[in-house]
């Protein structure tokens, strides 16, 4: 079984083509956040062109959606708009980041994640699952037992805390991984 999600609309497209041509069970996740519900704020980045023409987009094969320097943001979905919502602001500050979003969980593209991590030194997890027994972990898990020695500081993660979702807007966005907590993670992740 396959599993792919999407954070853009033309890989929303390019993704569900392959989904369908695909011989095995694809598991295909979309994000309520990009999806352009009336009721949700909407992120800039998560609407775009789609082309016309028939393409798919490759499962198992993450995409550098900005190259960086200084360190590794690993995330999927939604939170890669955050991501680079994050990366442009810091930029200003001299402080480079590479996102990779995966589109892809299963299979994960290791290689992409360690190419990268080999670059920077320095690798943050983001996803909008519990921190607990998920993809953050995995992710971390893939580069130390690969080559530890890739990493000059920590692995961190922002994840959901091992808490339930709160009902109420102000309280979701405290545990949500929002663009002020990847901040603050990628500043502590490269002054370590």
């Amino acid at each position: 079984m396959k599993v792919v999600v999407p954070s853009t609309p033309a890989d929303a497209k390019g993704l569900m083509i392959s989904a369908i041509r695909d011989d095995n069970p694809v598991v295909y996740l979309f994000h309520k956040g990009i999806m352009g519900l009336p009721w949700m704020a909407k992120n800039r980045r998560s609407i775009g062109p789609v082309p016309e023409d028939e393409y798919e987009v490759p499962i198992g094969k993450a995409s550098i959606v900005r190259p960086g320097r200084d360190v590794t943001i690993v995330t999927l979905s939604l939170s890669v708009h955050h991501a680079l919502d994050v990366a442009d602001e810091l930029a200003g500050d001299n402080v480079e980041c590479e996102v990779i979003d995966l589109r892809s969980l299963v299979p994960m593209d290791t290689d992409t994640i360690l190419e990268s991590v080999g670059r920077t030194g320095r690798l943050l997890v983001v996803d909008e699952d519990y921190l607990s027994f998920g993809l953050s972990g995995e992710v971390i898990a893939r580069v130390v037992e690969r080559d530890p020695t890739l990493l000059r500081a920590p692995a961190r993660r922002v994840c959901v805390p091992d808490v339930p979702i709160p009902y109420s807007r102000s309280l979701e966005y405290a545990v949500l991984p929002t663009a002020d907590r990847i901040r603050r993670a990628v500043l502590e992740v490269v002054t370590a």
